[in-house]
């Protein structure tokens, strides 16, 4: 759908039923009397009994009340050799609890998904985003009176500075939305230096007050640059914030409205897409998450944390994943065809997108709102084809043992790229729309970074597995094929503008 088409669209739907009743009959995970007492992590406390068998040595090792043991602890068990003790190799981070945190809890074999022991549908069904904002960066759920004081000083932090829309506006015309809005980050964070922790001192983030006025300006500004992202290409500036609307409606009004005041955006979807924001707001330690972390354990300024974090958000193996799944749907093209490309996928000659998660081993519970919504956006917007072929990829896959062994179920991206379609973004804005709420759960974790007495610059080891020892030889004795097995430089081609410039005379 064009940009002209959503506007009318939006035009002629400007009163409509909340959303949130739609989807109140979401499917919820069943919660038993039981459940209100967590089960012991991990068995509980206790002690694990090692039998080193290069030594005969036997070691005991604790494990605490989280089923954990500490990795330290390892090291005490040595077998001679060059003295070192024993390390876990975990790449990816597959089995290693990286932090203790309370943000968010995640149980793939059973689909849940909480937000600060909150039920992510409960949330879905009765709550808003800046509401889940608030809960997930400060750990509960708002009185009416700090409600209206955190949604009030949000959207009075909307605006962005001058200079930081000017540097946006220097970008390219065709710059890839992520990096307009990384490159609005850098310029936001140079004004404000008395929060750097480079100019103010370590010490600087002790303060609440300036702790919360960072997480409001971030969570009021990134719909702002993610509006000056989405109209780059257009040559356009968005229209300034609108402090009297929500947070939603705030950031479709700034790419809709073309600078009108009067303008109202659908309530229905700016409804819907409050749902997704909050849907998206944090998941635990993924890859974006751990970057913020990691980040912040260097004690770098928090705008930069959220960058980073963003930065690695980008990555299409990460934020990047509903664009595919949308472009997968593209290349099947019809009902039809989901049989073969089904057959495919299990000859290993095609990648479903979509199916499966590295947490979830059952069906992921955002997954099941977001289909929901996507009916409600269908009604207005008009139904995507491709949903069609995504409901009936759905139901083969989980009818196939192939899947159902593997316990692939659809994950959030299944579904999200075809809301984000029908509402007339375009696929590269795609990771935008993920990176507007996840910066709420970045904070959080930012927060509890800097409160976490265990806190340690974050430096893991590495198993060294190169060249032992070589010794240095003169350039003119090392010959001209590189060693046996070694990787040579490339050619690096000559650009066609740099062969004209070199072309004329005096050029250097």
């Amino acid at each position: 759908m064009s940009v002209a088409n959503r506007i009318a669209t939006l035009q002629r739907h400007l009163v409509g039923s909340s959303l949130v009743a739609e989807v109140s009959g979401v499917e919820r995970h069943p919660t038993l009397a039981t459940d209100a007492n967590r089960p012991a992590p991990g068995g509980g406390p206790g002690t694990l009994s090692i039998t080193d068998s290069r030594t005969g040595n036997r070691y005991e090792i604790k494990i605490n009340e989280h089923g954990n043991i500490k990795a330290t602890d390892l090291k005490q068990i040595t077998a001679g050799g060059d003295g070192v003790g024993l390390r876990t190799y975990d790449n990816g981070y597959i089995n290693t609890a990286a932090c203790r945190s309370s943000v968010s809890y995640i149980d793939g074999d059973k689909g849940i998904l909480r937000y600060r022991g909150f039920p992510i549908e409960e949330l879905a069904e009765k709550s808003s985003f800046l509401e889940v904002a608030y809960l997930v960066v400060y750990g509960h759920l708002p009185s009416d009176e700090q409600l209206k004081r955190w949604e009030e000083a949000v959207m009075r932090h909307s605006a962005l500075p001058v200079a930081v829309e000017e540097t946006i506006m220097a970008l390219p015309h065709d710059a890839h939305p992520m990096g307009v809005i990384l490159t609005g980050l850098a310029a936001l964070s140079t004004c404000h230096p008395e929060q750097n922790p480079a100019y103010m001192g370590q010490k600087v983030y002790d303060s609440k007050e300036v702790q919360d006025k960072q997480i409001v300006r971030l969570i009021a500004k990134i719909p702002t640059l993610a509006a000056y992202a989405y109209h780059r290409a257009s040559g356009r500036k968005p229209a300034p914030p609108n402090q009297k609307l929500g947070y939603a409606e705030n950031f479709l009004y700034m790419l809709d409205s073309g600078g009108r005041a009067d303008y109202k955006p659908s309530p229905k979807l700016a409804k819907a897409l409050d749902i997704l924001f909050l849907l998206h707001a944090e998941h635990e330690l993924n890859c974006s998450t751990s970057a913020a972390r990691h980040l912040a354990s260097s004690g770098v300024d928090v705008y930069t944390v959220v960058m980073g974090a963003i930065g690695a958000l980008y990555g299409p193996l990460h934020g990047g994943a509903n664009e595919a799944v949308l472009r997968m749907l593209q290349r099947i093209g019809s009902v039809d065809a989901v049989p073969d490309f089904v057959q495919a996928v299990k000859d290993r000659r095609e990648i479903m997108f979509g199916f499966g998660h590295r947490v979830y081993k059952n069906y992921d519970p955002r997954a099941k709102i977001i289909r929901q919504v996507a009916e409600q956006v269908f009604q207005i917007a008009g139904r995507d084809p491709l949903i069609e072929i995504a409901l009936e990829l759905e139901r083969v896959a989980r009818s196939d043992e192939y899947f159902i062994q593997r316990k692939l179920y659809p994950n959030v991206d299944f579904f999200s790229g075809l809301v984000y379609r029908a509402m007339g973004f375009l696929p590269e804005f795609f990771t935008v729309l993920f990176a507007i709420p996840r910066v709420t759960g970045y904070l959080a974790h930012w927060r509890e970074t800097l409160a976490d007495p265990d806190t340690k610059i974050v430096r893991p080891q590495q198993d060294y597995c190169g060249e032992w020892l070589r010794s240095y030889r003169p350039l003119a004795e090392r010959g001209s094929e590189p060693p046996a097995g070694a990787e040579d430089f490339g050619d690096v081609p000559m650009s066609k503008a740099y062969v004209r410039r070199i072309s004329g005379t005096h050029w250097q």
